[in-house]
């Protein structure tokens, strides 16, 4: 039987006539895809099966598959003055969205990472550099910018920026949806005007000192997070929505490559909130098109439209619930 509540829409009041659908603050990267069978021990050494150039980031990726849904989006963020710089924007330019408020740094090299991709499991491993020029400050942001955005995204490189963004979203009624893979300083202070923390095991367990992601849950819940998530890779995703808990189990799929499943995840979730979506209907939303973006190489890979979306979940049924057991 059907819960009432999960048709209720997780957020009213979105603004339809809006200039822009979602505005995302945050980190985009020229990833280094390496293919390897196996990885070595620390100090060993292993062949590259193949190696790819591809576009990535945190917030980049998540836009460009809010823009492949038809979402109208913008991108604040910050690349060097070079051709790695123009690589990671280019597939954002040709998905329209506006880049007018992304910073060009003379000298400094654009925020790379190395991923080194298991062939077999597609699991995959991240080095990443950044640059501290790249960083995002208060300075660099607007508030007629975030104002104009039906939903703001973030990522958790800049707290103080992302904090910042998050008050003035908040004061202008715009819901805000959070991607943080490690507990850094300053994230308190973010975290207490986020609507929507969707964040990975590894912060979960930082942020509460535990392995049970449920207790995460419950202290971003009680910092004031509408609905709060833990993603949880193969397993799926857990929601805490009030007292109420949400399991959401993944979809069985063959992965090549598992780079960029978060950040699909929070893409969709971007835009079931926007379409109205219930709790539950959004988490299986997103756990589908990170499901799908799995079976392509690279963070960006197979981001997929609103046909593609809806003709995975008909074709496929979430697995039966291999999370934590619930509290």
């Amino acid at each position: 039987m059907t819960d009432a509540r999960d048709e209720a829409p997780l957020w009213i009041g979105a603004r339809r006539d809006a200039e822009i659908d979602v505005i995302g603050v945050g980190q985009s990267s020229l990833d280094h895809v390496c293919l390897v069978d196996g990885l070595p021990e620390f100090a060993g050494k292993a062949r590259i099966a193949q190696y790819l150039r591809m576009p990535g980031g945190q917030v980049a990726t998540a836009l460009l598959g809010c823009a492949r849904l038809g979402l109208r989006c913008a991108f604040v963020g910050a690349v060097g003055d070079d051709e790695a710089g123009r690589a990671a924007l280019a597939p954002l330019e040709r998905a329209g969205i506006d880049l007018a408020d992304v910073r060009t740094v003379p000298g400094i090299p654009t925020q790379l990472a190395v991923i080194l991709v298991d062939r077999e499991s597609g699991e995959r491993t991240v080095l990443w550099h950044r640059h501290p020029a790249l960083a995002i400050e208060p300075a660099h942001l607007s508030r007629a910018s975030i104002a104009r955005a039906r939903l703001l995204h973030l990522d958790a490189g800049d707290p103080e920026a992302g904090a910042w963004a998050a008050k003035v979203a908040r004061e202008a009624g715009i819901p805000v949806l959070l991607d943080a893979d490690t507990a850094v300083p300053g994230m308190s202070e973010l975290l207490a005007h986020v609507d929507f923390p969707v964040v990975s095991r590894g912060f979960a367990e930082s942020f509460a000192g535990s392995r049970d992601p449920a207790d995460a849950l419950r202290g971003l819940v009680a910092g004031g997070a509408r609905l709060a998530v833990v993603t949880l890779g193969e397993q799926g995703a857990l929601g805490l929505l009030g007292e109420r808990w949400l399991p959401s189990p993944a979809f069985q799929i063959v992965a090549r490559d598992t780079t960029g499943a978060g950040d699909a995840f929070h893409a969709a979730f971007a835009w079931a909130v926007l379409a109205g979506f219930g709790p539950a209907r959004t988490l299986r939303y997103a756990n589908a098109f990170a499901a799908r973006n799995c079976l392509a190489l690279g963070a960006q890979g197979g981001l997929a439209t609103q046909a593609e979306l809806e003709a995975f979940l008909a074709e496929n049924r979430p697995a039966p619930w291999k999370g934590p057991a619930l509290p």
